[in-house]
């Protein structure tokens, strides 16, 4: 299957790690889904490490585009409750997390990308402080 696997290609295209490439479009979702409940516990490591695991929703996003319809279809319902999950955990702000330069060379927008424009409203004094400064707003 991994052969002709349009998400798993897009993994290797992109130049994931072996694991998330095995992983495939389940894997990119439990890892979601774990960064879900990692926010909802508060959040204890800093921007830099947040960037990477929001970059696997982007991913997620990514391999729906590619995904098989039965393969969308079965994990479109965990996917939908992880984002509800993350949304009441996190605000909106006003600028992408990446930088506007960068959510402008991606495309990203706030509407689209919402994981890349919201913040966690709990996590470690830290993190949050390294947020408002990278975001400008409390």
């Amino acid at each position: 299957m991994s052969n002709n696997d349009p998400v798993r290609e897009l993994l290797r295209e992109r130049g994931s790690v072996a694991h998330v490439i095995e992983g495939g479009l389940a894997g990119l979702l439990e890892s979601w889904e774990t960064l879900v409940r990692t926010v909802e516990e508060g959040y204890t490591l800093g921007l830099d490490d947040y960037l990477n695991d929001l970059d696997v929703r982007q991913l997620l996003e990514d391999a729906l585009a590619v995904a098989a319809v039965a393969e969308r279809k079965a994990i479109v319902p965990r996917l939908q409750r992880a984002d509800e999950q993350m949304q009441a955990q996190v605000q909106p702000t006003d600028v992408c997390l990446w930088g506007d330069e960068v959510a402008e060379e991606e495309g990203w927008t706030a509407r689209n990308n919402w994981w890349y424009f919201s913040r966690p409203r709990h996590g470690d004094p830290d993190f949050l402080a390294e947020l408002t400064e990278a975001v400008g707003e409390e």
